[in-house]
C-alpha cells in the first residue's frame, strides 16, 4: 500500500480510538476503579481535575463523614447553659447581660419635632400655626407631650392645648395612646384622651384620637400625611385632618357630626434631614352646623391659607 494511503487510513481511525478510550474511562470511574474513580483523585465529581496523593488539595472524605442531615453527638449540649458564668461569675455577667439588652433596645431616649411651624396668609388677618411634638422613653413605653395652637398676626391666640400622654407599642409601627389634653384658650377644659398614632400601609403617618372633657363632651380628630419623595431633598406632603363632636357646642361654633375638614399640601426642601423650610397651600372647611355658627359670627366657612415654615427634629 503506497504511503499516502496509509496516512488517510490512520487518520479516519483515530477518533474511534479517541471515542472506545473515552467510554472505557467512563466504565471505570462508574465501577469505582480505583486506578479511575474520584476517590483517587480526591474530588467530588466526574468532571473535577485530577489530584495526586502528594497534592495539597488531595482530600478522602471518609464514608461516615457527617453531612447536614447527621444529628448531633449524645454529648452536645451538657456543658452548662451560659459557659461565660464559669469564668466570670452568675452575678457579673446578669449585670452585663442587662446592659447588653438596655443598650440594644431597652435604652430611653428623647425627642423633639415641630412638625408644622408655620405663618398663615388668607383673606383678613394673617396668622400663625403651630404643631408640636416631643416622646421621651425606650422601645415599647413613652411619655408623649403634643401642642397644637393657632392665631392672628398681632392678635390673641385664638386656639391652644398640650397634651401629655402614656404610649405603649402594640404593633411594630403602631402606639395605643393615653392620658389628659388641656385646652389653654375660650372655655376651661380638660380632657381625657386615648388614641393611636403610627405608620399606616402605603406609608401613611396616621395620628386619631377621642376626647372626653370634664362636662361630658366627646370629640375626635383624624391626622393623616404622606411624604413623597420628588428627589432625595425635595418631598411633597399632602395631609388631611377631621375633627369631630358629638354635641352640638354652640359657644365654641362647634356642631355635631363633622365639625371640621382641612386638606393640605406642602412642599419641602431637606437642607439637613432635621431641618426643613417648605411651602403650600391649605383648605379649611366648616361643615354642617359648624358653618352655621361660623356665618353667624361672621366668619367664612372656607377659607384657602397659603403657609410658609420650618419643619424641624432632633
Amino acid at each position: 500500500m503506497s504511503r499516502p494511503l496509509v496516512l488517510v487510513a490512520a487518520l479516519a481511525l483515530l477518533p474511534a480510538a479517541a471515542l472506545a478510550q473515552d467510554e472505557g474511562h467512563g466504565r471505570h470511574a462508574a465501577h469505582g476503579d480505583p486506578a479511575h474513580g474520584d476517590q483517587a483523585h480526591g474530588v467530588a465529581g466526574p468532571d473535577a481535575p485530577a489530584r495526586a496523593p502528594d497534592d495539597p488539595q488531595f482530600v478522602v472524605e471518609p464514608a461516615d463523614a457527617p453531612t447536614f442531615e447527621t444529628p448531633p453527638p449524645p454529648e452536645a449540649g451538657d456543658g452548662p447553659p451560659r459557659a461565660a458564668d464559669a469564668i466570670w461569675g452568675v452575678e457579673a455577667m446578669r449585670r452585663s447581660r442587662a446592659a447588653l439588652r438596655r443598650d440594644h433596645g431597652a435604652m430611653p431616649y428623647a425627642w423633639f419635632m415641630a412638625d408644622r411651624a408655620e405663618y398663615r396668609a388668607h383673606a383678613g388677618r394673617d396668622g400663625y400655626l403651630w404643631d408640636l411634638q416631643a416622646f421621651y422613653g425606650g422601645d415599647l413605653d413613652k411619655l408623649w407631650l403634643k401642642s397644637e395652637g393657632e392665631g392672628a398676626v398681632g392678635g390673641k391666640v385664638e386656639m391652644a392645648e398640650v397634651q401629655a400622654l402614656w404610649s405603649h407599642a402594640i404593633a411594630p409601627f403602631f402606639d395605643v395612646q393615653a392620658g389628659i389634653r388641656q385646652d389653654l384658650t375660650g372655655p376651661s377644659r380638660t380632657h381625657a384622651v386615648i388614641g393611636i398614632q403610627g405608620l399606616a400601609p402605603y406609608r401613611f403617618e396616621l395620628d386619631a384620637a377621642a376626647f372626653l372633657s370634664n362636662r361630658g363632651e366627646l370629640t375626635g380628630r383624624i391626622e393623616a400625611e404622606l411624604d413623597e419623595r420628588i428627589t432625595q431633598r425635595l418631598i411633597l406632603q399632602p395631609r388631611v385632618e377631621l375633627d369631630l363632636s358629638a354635641q352640638n357646642r354652640p359657644q365654641l361654633g362647634i356642631g355635631a357630626g363633622l365639625d371640621r375638614a382641612e386638606l393640605g399640601l406642602r412642599l419641602r426642601y431637606e437642607i439637613a434631614p432635621e431641618f426643613a423650610p417648605y411651602i403650600g397651600v391649605e383648605q379649611e372647611w366648616r361643615v354642617g352646623r359648624s358653618a352655621t355658627y361660623a356665618r353667624a359670627a361672621g366668619h367664612d366657612p372656607s377659607v384657602t391659607h397659603y403657609v410658609v415654615g420650618i419643619r424641624f427634629w432632633f
